[in-house]
C-alpha cells in the first residue's frame, strides 16, 4: 500500500518527534489511500473517516508515547498514552501536499483510548501538624469532627472517592473524554478539583486551625473498566484500583516542589498542578496562563519533560470562567 511517489512512509521508530500528528483507525486505510491518490494525481478528494489529534513524544522498540488531544474546542486538554508496536499498523502523510502524517493503528486500541476511563488524582496535605501536636491542638474530639465534616463533603460528590489520613486526603476521580460511537458522554471537569480543595481548606482551618496545600495531576488509568475503589469482602483491603502516571505524578510532584522550597527556587504555594492538568483548565479569555509560575520536575513514569505550576487557590478561581 501507499506505492505512490508523493507519500511518505514512516517506520515505528522513524516517527517524527514534537510536531502534529494525527491517529486513524485501520479500517479507513484503503479509503485514505484511494482519496491521497486521487488528489495526487489532479483530481478531487475526500474527507475520509475520523482522526485524532497527537504528538510523538518518545519511541523506542516497543512503544511510542503520545500526547493526545482529545478535546482542542473549549479547552486545551493533552493526555498521555502509550502506542505498543503490536497496535501500530503504517505511518504516512506527503510533505509535498502539506499531508500530515496519518498513524493507523489497530481497531481495538482506537475503541480503548475513547471508551476506557481516565483519573485525576489529588493530594491534600495540612501544613504545620507536627507544630499542632506538640501543642495540643490536634485531639481525638477534633479529628472526628473533621472525618464527619468530610463525610458529608464525600457525599456531595459521589463520583469522587475520598481517602483520608485525618491530616491529609487523596482524592480520585475517573472520567471519560466521551466516545460518540458507543453513546458514552463526556464528563471531564478538572475545575471541580480547585474548588474541592478549597473547601477542604476551609474545613482543616475551621476545625483544627491548620492550611493546606494541594497537588493535582491527570493521567491514564489502568483499571479503567473497574470502579473508582475496591473494598474487599473482608472490610480490611481498599484498593485505589489505579497504576502508575497520576499517582506517581503527585509524589513527584511534592518531592521537587520541597527540595525547590528549601533551596528558595520558589516560595510555598496552596497548589501544585501539573503541566497537562493546569492546561486544561478553562480559564477566562484574558488570563495569561503559559506566563504563570512554574518549576520543571522529573517523573520517571514517562520520557517527555514536565513542569508543574504554582498558584494561590483565590488567584486560580478568580480566573477560571
Amino acid at each position: 500500500m501507499f506505492e505512490h511517489e508523493k507519500f511518505d512512509k514512516y517506520e515505528f521508530e522513524d516517527i517524527p518527534l514534537d510536531r502534529d500528528l494525527y491517529i486513524m483507525d485501520e479500517s479507513y486505510m484503503h479509503e485514505y489511500e484511494k482519496s491521497m491518490t486521487a488528489f495526487f494525481e489532479g483530481n478531487s478528494s475526500e474527507n475520509v473517516g475520523y482522526v485524532g489529534c497527537v504528538a510523538a513524544r518518545s519511541v523506542n522498540a516497543n512503544v511510542i508515547e503520545l500526547s493526545w488531544y482529545p478535546n482542542t474546542y473549549d479547552r486545551f486538554h493533552e493526555v498521555s498514552i502509550i502506542l505498543p508496536l503490536n497496535k501500530f499498523i503504517a505511518c504516512v502523510g506527503s510533505w509535498q501536499c502539506d499531508e500530515k502524517p496519518h498513524i493507523f493503528v489497530k481497531s481495538d486500541w482506537l475503541e480503548q483510548i475513547y471508551s476506557r476511563s481516565y483519573s485525576i488524582f489529588v493530594m491534600i496535605d495540612a501544613i504545620g501538624v507536627k507544630t499542632a501536636l506538640e501543642q495540643g491542638v490536634v485531639c481525638r474530639e477534633k479529628l472526628i469532627q473533621l472525618r464527619q465534616e468530610i463525610d458529608s463533603l464525600a457525599a456531595k460528590h459521589t463520583h469522587i472517592s475520598f481517602i483520608s489520613f485525618a491530616d491529609s486526603l487523596l482524592l480520585k476521580s475517573n472520567w471519560s473524554v466521551g466516545y460518540f460511537e458507543k453513546k458514552i458522554e463526556g464528563n471531564y471537569e478538572p475545575e471541580i478539583f480547585i474548588n474541592l480543595s478549597d473547601e477542604i481548606n476551609k474545613i482543616y482551618e475551621q476545625i483544627l486551625g491548620l492550611s493546606t496545600y494541594a497537588v493535582i495531576a491527570q493521567g491514564s488509568n489502568e483499571y479503567y473498566e473497574d470502579a473508582l475503589l475496591h473494598i474487599s469482602k473482608s472490610k480490611n483491603h481498599i484498593s485505589l484500583n489505579s497504576l502508575g502516571i497520576p499517582f506517581a505524578q503527585l509524589m513527584e510532584i511534592e518531592n521537587t516542589a520541597r527540595k525547590a522550597i528549601k533551596c528558595e527556587i520558589h516560595q510555598p504555594a496552596e497548589l501544585y498542578m501539573d503541566q497537562k492538568y493546569f492546561y486544561s483548565l478553562q480559564f477566562k479569555y484574558e488570563f495569561e496562563k503559559t506566563k504563570q509560575p512554574k518549576n520543571s520536575y522529573i517523573t520517571k513514569m514517562m520520557n517527555s519533560p514536565a513542569q508543574y505550576f504554582y498558584s494561590s487557590r483565590e488567584h486560580i478561581l478568580r480566573n477560571l470562567k
